[in-house]
């Protein structure tokens, strides 16, 4: 099936300052992957049949990567609504459980709360076998770890330098700036990951935390902000 993913600021790779944005523009999706990236008119009108999915007065990005996965899913319990805690993750609510099966079940719902924030990808790596479990199946991308031993002997956070410290944060826009927490570009042939965001206001380097709107999975609507 083709979809068309319509937004008023499409920018494929906002990494590089110098690469192109589509005013009005589209991403063309077939099979999960990208297969056009250009302005709306241009698109629906060599693909007049596709499926039209309008975001209006919206931007559309790659989607964001999370530097400290490790840290949120196996260190940090992300409650069961019936606990009636939130939805907030609690600090080193997993350090010293054996429990592997609640670890996974606590890895689940912080998998599907980042995506709430726009998160395709989370850094590792993941020791507990129930976390790298629960990330192979949400399909988010799993990404190498590099950083140091962390307490409990437990890998600490990959990668970037990351402001985000000891805030326990599912957003990685609390701490990163927007071009540093973005993950990849839209290319054509590539996995249709990206997320959906207010557009940013004039001077302002990228969306504020907290305003994604959608994300987009291998092709797959897996969060819409209602």
């Amino acid at each position: 099936m083709l979809t068309l993913h319509r937004a008023a600021l499409v920018l494929p790779d906002p990494a590089d300052p110098t690469a192109p944005s589509h005013v009005d523009g589209a991403v063309l999706v077939r099979d999960g992957l990208v297969e056009a990236v250009g302005p709306y008119a241009e698109l629906a009108a060599a693909q007049p049949t596709a499926r039209v999915r309008g975001w209006g007065d919206a931007l559309l990005t790659p989607g964001l990567r999370h530097p400290d996965g490790q840290r949120l899913l196996e260190r940090a319990y992300h409650p069961d609504p019936r606990e009636e805690l939130g939805d907030a993750p609690v600090p080193d609510g997993l350090v010293g459980e054996a429990d592997e099966a609640r670890c996974g079940a606590s890895a689940r719902r912080g998998l599907q709360r980042m995506l709430g924030f726009g998160v395709t990808a989370v850094a590792g790596p993941f020791v507990r076998a129930s976390v790298r479990t629960a990330v192979a199946r949400s399909g988010l991308v799993a990404l190498p770890g590099a950083g140091p031993a962390g307490p409990a002997g437990l890998p600490g956070a990959v990668g970037t330098a990351s402001t985000l410290g000891t805030v326990w944060s599912l957003d990685p826009l609390v701490g990163l700036p927007f071009a540093e927490a973005v993950h990849g570009r839209l290319v054509v042939g590539g996995r249709a990951d990206f997320a959906v965001f207010a557009v940013f206001a004039p001077g302002t380097d990228g969306p504020r935390a907290g305003e994604c709107r959608a994300a987009v999975l291998g092709g797959r609507l897996v969060f819409r902000r209602r």
